[in-house]
């Protein structure tokens, strides 16, 4: 009977451990609230370059270094800045024969593949089509990436916090109102970091002249997690 009395016990003391815990734990409304807000984009991101191949390292590297020396120049023609060109990669491989699993002969050397890309930053994005058109005039035959950014997207990432802001409390306002509380103050707010991601239109103007490029529109997202007392 004694111990009987003493589990009865230290289970009721753990209910009431847990009741008092769970009573003075905070009564919150925690919601994440999403911003965005679209623009035109003011920059774009290029990288591109020339590849050659030939027998001999020489002169497939050759060919590659007078060819970006040229796109280089029409780079600096066209208004582009040194600081906004940068070498990304320059290699130079073997290209082999007879590398077939059923030849019997030892793979051989035939020639050699050369390649320079540069990574290029367009201030001017209207101009975009006719800077792609000179490099192409100029030997460049490879193009790995083009992307559409801003300039300064801060002033454009305030304007979307705000609305990340407003869109938690207005989550924060409808959950309070479903669950039949009062909505107190705010107890915290948490920024989580956003970026500026390209975003897909269903027309956009091509450029007047040179390589026809649409721009469409980029976009400025934020998020924040918002952290609201339930009032009494």
């Amino acid at each position: 009977m004694v111990r009987i009395v003493s589990v009865a016990a230290a289970i009721a003391a753990l209910f009431l451990a847990a009741s008092v815990a769970w009573a003075n734990e905070p009564r919150v409304i925690t919601v994440t609230g999403y911003g965005e807000v679209a623009a035109k984009p003011d920059m774009a991101t290029i990288t591109l370059g020339v590849t050659n191949a030939d027998k001999e390292a020489s002169a497939a590297m050759a060919v590659v270094s007078a060819n970006v020396t040229r796109i280089l120049e029409a780079l600096n023609k066209a208004g582009i800045a040194p600081t906004d060109i940068q070498t990304r990669q320059l290699t130079l491989n073997p290209l082999w024969s007879n590398q077939s699993s059923v030849s019997k002969n030892d793979p051989e050397i035939s020639g050699f593949s050369a390649s320079n890309t540069v990574m290029v930053r367009i201030r001017d994005v209207d101009a975009l089509g006719a800077i792609l058109d000179a490099v192409v005039k100029e030997g460049g035959n490879r193009f790995e990436r083009l992307q559409f950014g801003l300039q300064d997207p801060a002033p454009l990432m305030d304007d979307a916090r705000r609305a990340a802001v407003a869109d938690a409390m207005a989550r924060a306002a409808l959950l309070a109102e479903a669950a039949g509380v009062p909505l107190g103050p705010v107890q915290s707010i948490s920024d989580i970091s956003g970026g500026v991601q390209p975003r897909m239109m269903e027309a956009a103007a091509a450029r007047s002249s040179g390589m026809p490029i649409a721009g469409g529109e980029v976009t400025v997202q934020a998020n924040v997690t918002m952290v609201f007392a339930i009032g009494e």
